[in-house]
């Protein structure tokens, strides 16, 4: 079922490990599209959950860039760290009904059992355990996809037990994206294909704390030379805010869509306009092809490292 403008709420949550890269910029442009196009909002969320990995001005300059290509949040834009109390409260509910436990368990404990959680072998204590979800056996999740189609995993056999909270004290991905989606009415989640293989786990984590599912989307990755997704490349260089339309020119080939429409755009207002007016979400490619079918050329980068993004 089509979504309505009335309900659509779509989001972009970056990650501030470096500025803003070709293969953030595509997510980032077609969250954006999806939500235009169906009269919805478009919001953004900086996951800056991860101190260590994190790169001083980061954020803001990503917050910038997005700007510089027209892409402009319909709200306050939120920060994971400011919402410490939420994940808490989260956390307390499913350790209260014993839907989520303490362990004390290494990776290194773990080797054993291939990384996959089934029961606490830890050989001592630790001070600091990590939180994880109770994962029953048999537990298998699946959803439909608006690019990839049916997905489905058996959660409990090839993930197993997931973090919460780190033993570290940093909360886990998983749970603070599946509160943040839920406390901000996200409808709609637009992201690249990396997280295809997290979504069953945070459809397990919706059911355990009674949240609504949103509808998936997961758009293809841009690779590099090496076949690495770009962000975890050397070669991903921010893209160039003076001159957006050759980056978004691309982004939209890369969705599969028509580089005709947007070719002889004047300038990035008719551009975004023609791209929301003409957008075929039918047509955005289900697996990511290599890099050197697209046309890197016609993208204008500055030169500076990269990190991750969302």
């Amino acid at each position: 079922m089509s979504p309505t403008p009335a309900t659509y709420r779509g989001r972009f949550a970056p990650s501030p490990t470096g500025d803003l890269h070709f293969g953030s910029l595509l997510a980032a442009f077609g969250s954006w599209l999806l939500a235009r196009q169906a009269g919805g909002r478009w919001l953004v969320r900086v996951e800056d959950l991860d101190p260590p990995r994190e790169v001083t001005g980061a954020a803001r300059r990503q917050l910038d860039a997005l700007a510089a290509f027209g892409f402009h949040a319909d709200e306050d834009v939120v920060w994971q760290s400011r919402r410490g109390a939420l994940y808490q409260a989260a956390l307390d509910r499913l350790l209260e009904s014993d839907r989520a436990f303490y362990c004390h368990c290494s990776r290194t404990d773990l080797i054993v059992a291939a990384g996959v959680h089934r029961a606490c072998v830890a050989r001592a204590g630790r001070p600091d355990p990590a939180v994880r979800l109770r994962v029953a056996d048999g537990s298998v999740a699946g959803f439909d996809d608006l690019v990839v189609g049916h997905y489905s995993q058996d959660v409990a056999g090839s993930v197993g037990d997931f973090v919460l909270r780190r033993a570290d004290g940093y909360w886990a991905y998983q749970l603070a994206v599946v509160v943040d989606d839920a406390d901000q009415g996200i409808t709609d989640v637009v992201r690249g294909a990396d997280l295809l293989d997290s979504t069953p786990r945070q459809i397990l984590l919706q059911r355990a704390l009674g949240l609504p599912t949103p509808r998936y989307a997961h758009l293809p990755l841009v690779l590099g030379p090496d076949g690495r997704k770009l962000s975890k490349s050397d070669a991903a260089q921010p893209v160039d805010r003076d001159d957006p339309l050759p980056a978004l020119r691309a982004a939209w080939q890369r969705l599969g869509q028509d580089p005709a429409v947007l070719a002889d755009a004047s300038d990035l207002p008719d551009l975004l306009a023609r791209a929301v007016a003409a957008f075929v979400p039918a047509s955005i490619p289900a697996q990511p092809a290599p890099a050197r079918e697209l046309s890197f050329a016609s993208v204008t980068m500055a030169g500076a490292d990269a990190g991750d993004g969302d």
